[in-house]
């Protein structure tokens, strides 16, 4: 009998939602063993460690939630050593950037879809594999911003509905007239490619890793997930207002600016502190010396129209 699990987090803004739409539906399901995977309120590392080791070969996951939960699933099918296994998302968060990727599908339409192979990023600290990102890591300002959504206040708006997007962008600008005169990456550091030559980046708040359609659901990206190597690298001083507003512009109407990569890394001179982000769960991190991104060799089969 085929096995499908269903990932979710009843603490989420939408969890009625994915309730009535998804997991009530999923009882009837015929020939089909249902498994319902409950997103604890730990983190996304311990969440997924816990994913990978009831998964075996075959399997189909749904993450139904938000980026956050999403991002869970995609971890714990990555750490897994079943073969084989699918991987289908719902959007029924505030910015869907994993979901928007992948065609923005209903629970039918993953039930009945085909695979396509893609290749999520992965984000090494120190050497050591830290985590797997389908559309995109920051570090820096844009990763420290994404702790203002956490806000009960703010997490009781978004849960209403409405203008979400027009709310988030006015959360996010107060957020930055309060903070933006912190310093969020080292004063210089290094940045090297895949042939090892550095360069030297000084005064820079945000480097950004780009792999998927959109960022915070705005920014545009491209399609460089379905490729087995390369993504967008991005860094930038976006604490200078001069400097962001073209930024951002570029990355509404046409493409978040960078340049094409295979393989990044970020050479701090000492050990520092670092705010890092993968689909808005972000984690702030002591003792970084190094951070490497590419492309993971293994691929991850989702479930597309």
């Amino acid at each position: 009998m085929k096995r499908l699990f269903i990932v979710y987090n009843p603490r989420s803004s939408h969890y009625e939602q994915v309730k009535t739409d998804i997991i009530d539906r999923l009882k009837g399901l015929k020939g089909v063993m249902v498994g319902k995977f409950e997103v604890e309120p730990t983190n996304v590392d311990d969440n997924a460690r816990r994913l990978a080791k009831v998964l075996t070969t075959g399997d189909l996951v749904i993450a139904a939630g938000g980026d956050g939960t999403a991002n869970i699933a995609v971890n714990g099918i990555m750490l897994s050593k079943a073969q084989n296994v699918k991987f289908g998302v719902i959007g029924y968060g505030n910015f869907n950037d994993v979901a928007r990727t992948f065609g923005n599908l209903k629970l039918d339409d993953i039930l009945r879809g085909h695979v396509k192979r893609v290749y999520p990023l992965e984000c090494k600290i120190n050497g050591k594999h830290w985590r797997f990102g389908m559309c995109y890591f920051t570090l820096g300002m844009f990763a420290e911003a994404c702790a203002c959504f956490d806000a009960p206040k703010t997490r009781k708006t978004l849960r209403k509905g409405g203008r979400k997007t027009v709310f988030s962008l006015m959360t996010l600008m107060k957020w930055w007239l309060k903070n933006h005169r912190h310093k969020f990456l080292p004063e210089t550091f290094q940045l090297g490619d895949s042939s090892e030559e550095f360069m030297e980046c000084k005064k820079v708040s945000d480097y950004m890793a780009v792999n998927g359609r959109t960022v915070a659901k705005i920014m545009k990206g491209s399609d460089w997930y379905l490729k087995e190597s390369g993504f967008l690298s991005m860094t930038g001083q976006m604490t200078k207002f001069r400097k962001l507003v073209p930024m951002m512009l570029k990355s509404v109407f046409k493409r978040v600016p960078g340049t094409d990569s295979d393989y990044d890394c970020l050479v701090f001179p000492e050990a520092s502190t670092v705010m890092v982000q993968a689909e808005g769960e972000y984690k702030k991190i002591s003792g970084v010396r190094t951070v490497e991104i590419s492309k993971v060799g293994k691929p991850l089969l989702v479930v597309t129209r």
